[in-house]
């Protein structure tokens, strides 16, 4: 058969010695670094995103006691610097990463132990799942770390942790270290041996500054992109929350869908995400309720805080509980279902999509 093109008409282009040609052409390709398009379009732009991460669940009930066993024969301190433990997707090929752009990892600190301070490019938060005692220090800011905070840590400022109680303390870290691996922007600085602030206070300095809601000091500089506030407290979270629902109960609007609050961590000074890479979220789900079924181009992590229900991710349903942890790799359907009640923390990559205008985010019939 003789395939015609709209410049060469002559060509048989199924014959032998055009086909030992053609194959000459693309060794003569390789041997000189470069690649056809045609041969691989499909693979190159596709109809849609074809992500390598797959949809996973860790159980708290598995990763806890792992990450307890992990201080029996893994020292804090110099080199290691920290013990965290990452959870690894199983569809990137044994890279420690949640998403191809997302760290997550669970963090754990015995008692009496310092994690001492260093820096780097990576932007990173701490989300406390359960307890108290450990103290993060931030630039030199002491900063409480308690059940259901958020605590930042900007890509840059120097940070070391310390556990003045009798207990363990363990929590969700997210990092954006596959993102700043893969555009090879990572810088790492050792800070002093000792943390600069072991103090205690009730009330971080940044707290104190920017603690009041829409209320911004006269003495910013507002040079900093991501937020000054290194604490976002679970008591303001929770009352914000149920101030959603509450508002639904009387008929106004404020909601996401029914019986579905959520919430954003935003930077006070600017009005954006808390972290320039990653956006934080707070979501709660009334007993009974459902979220939308979305997909989106950015891949997210979620974790369960309280309550129980079920998540469908990727067409399969998942029971989950308190602490489990759900990766949801880009434009994978998703959506919840609360039992008695659903608290929900999710982190996502979406601000860097968002500010390369690449983002697309849908809801699914």
């Amino acid at each position: 058969m003789t395939t015609t093109s709209s410049h060469r008409t002559d060509i048989d282009f199924d014959s032998p010695e055009h086909q030992a040609r053609l194959a000459e052409l693309y060794r003569d390709f390789a041997a000189a670094g470069m690649a056809p398009l045609w041969t691989a379009r499909e693979e190159l732009m596709p109809l849609s995103p074809r992500p390598r991460a797959v949809a996973h669940l860790w159980r708290w009930s598995e990763l806890y006691p792992l990450a307890a066993r992990s201080a029996d024969l893994v020292p804090v301190g110099r080199g290691g610097e920290r013990r965290a433990i990452s959870l690894a997707n199983p569809g990137l090929g044994g890279s420690p990463y949640a998403t191809p752009t997302l760290w997550a990892a669970i963090q754990y600190l015995a008692p009496h132990e310092n994690a001492p301070e260093h820096r780097h490019t990576q932007s990173a938060f701490r989300f406390v799942l359960e307890g108290e005692g450990v103290w993060t220090v931030v630039d030199g800011d002491p900063v409480a770390m308690r059940r259901g905070d958020l605590l930042l840590t900007p890509g840059w400022c120097f940070h070391g942790h310390h556990n003045v109680s009798d207990q363990p303390m363990a929590w969700l870290d997210g990092l954006d270290i596959p993102f700043v691996s893969q555009t090879d922007q990572g810088f790492f600085e050792f800070g002093p041996d000792e943390l600069t602030d072991r103090s205690v206070p009730e009330r971080s300095r940044s707290e104190l500054l920017w603690g009041g809601p829409g209320l911004t000091p006269v003495s910013s500089t507002g040079a900093r992109p991501s937020s000054p506030l290194m604490a976002y407290r679970w008591a303001h979270t929770d009352a914000a929350l149920a101030a959603q629902l509450e508002l639904e109960d009387g008929g106004y609007p404020g909601v996401v869908s029914a019986g579905h609050a959520a919430v954003r961590f935003t930077n006070p000074a600017t009005g954006g995400d808390a972290l320039t890479t990653m956006r934080t979220e707070m979501h709660r789900l009334r007993a009974g309720a459902s979220s939308l079924r979305t997909r989106s181009s950015a891949s997210s992590v979620w974790q369960v805080f309280a309550g129980a229900g079920t998540v469908t991710v990727g067409g399969a349903d998942h029971p989950v509980g308190r602490g489990d942890v759900v990766a949801v790799p880009a434009w994978t359907e998703l959506s919840f279902r609360a039992g008695d009640g659903l608290d929900l923390f999710s982190f996502s990559d979406a601000p860097v999509f968002e500010k390369l205008h690449l983002l697309r985010t849908e809801v699914v019939a």
